[in-house]
């Protein structure tokens, strides 16, 4: 699966655009949002893409960062969000948005984009909520944008890492990580410093195994207004 192209912008359309890579032009189809951030024809342009197959096409998305990639293939995953709805979608919210949106329930926002009703809006929020979290809690690692090359990266799967136990001074290690993930996809939410560090921190200390998904979760149970 092509997972990153990297080339010369040749052409710019009103949802998508041609990228040269070494004499071969990939049509990629994009957001508004991604569109307006590319830069003009004739030079370097890179993006993450997924592949979309179906019997009789075969389309490129593509995507600024891994984490709107990542956003796309969760709303893909609703009942009745193809490809194209899932880019309206985040053209109109962006990730940020999107993360927001569902954490808050908020479907009326995602009904804003383009040729989504109330009903599939309201499925969005219900299909989500539960595993918006996952992709939130790797927001800072997955935010870093395409570098344009002149390559066609194909995308491989990560090997399964050797089990290895960890010690005590690695275990603290990762549990800072995880708290230090959780304040950060808070912030991007909105919420205040003070009470997203409040909020992280009395999960923590009452669970100290939970991993970043799980702080967030309860964080935002805790944060949700009575």
């Amino acid at each position: 699966m092509i997972g990153k192209i990297s080339g010369r912008l040749d052409w710019r359309g009103s949802d998508s655009v041609l990228i040269d890579v070494r004499g071969v032009g990939y049509i990629v189809h994009v957001s508004d949002r991604t569109l307006a951030g590319l830069p003009g024809v004739g030079e370097a342009a890179s993006l993450f893409t997924e592949l979309v197959v179906r019997e009789d096409l075969l389309q490129l998305f593509g995507f600024p960062t891994m984490l709107e990639k990542e956003w796309h293939k969760l709303l893909v995953t609703v009942q009745g969000v193809g490809a194209k709805a899932a880019m309206a979608i985040l053209g109109t919210l962006g990730p940020d948005g999107v993360s927001r949106a569902i954490t808050l329930g908020d479907a009326r926002a995602v009904q804003a984009a383009p040729g989504v009703g109330p009903k599939l809006a309201q499925r969005v929020i219900l299909e989500l909520k539960s595993k918006a979290p996952g992709i939130m809690a790797a927001g800072v690692s997955l935010s870093a944008r395409a570098t344009p090359g002149d390559e066609v990266i194909e995308q491989m799967q990560p090997a399964l890492a050797p089990r290895r136990v960890i010690k005590p001074d690695e275990g603290a290690s990762k549990r800072a990580g995880y708290t230090a993930d959780a304040l950060s996809a808070l912030l991007n939410l909105g919420y205040g410093q003070g009470d997203a560090a409040q909020a992280v921190a009395t999960i923590a200390s009452e669970e100290p195994e939970a991993d970043t998904a799980h702080l967030i979760r309860r964080a935002l149970k805790l944060l949700a207004p009575r």
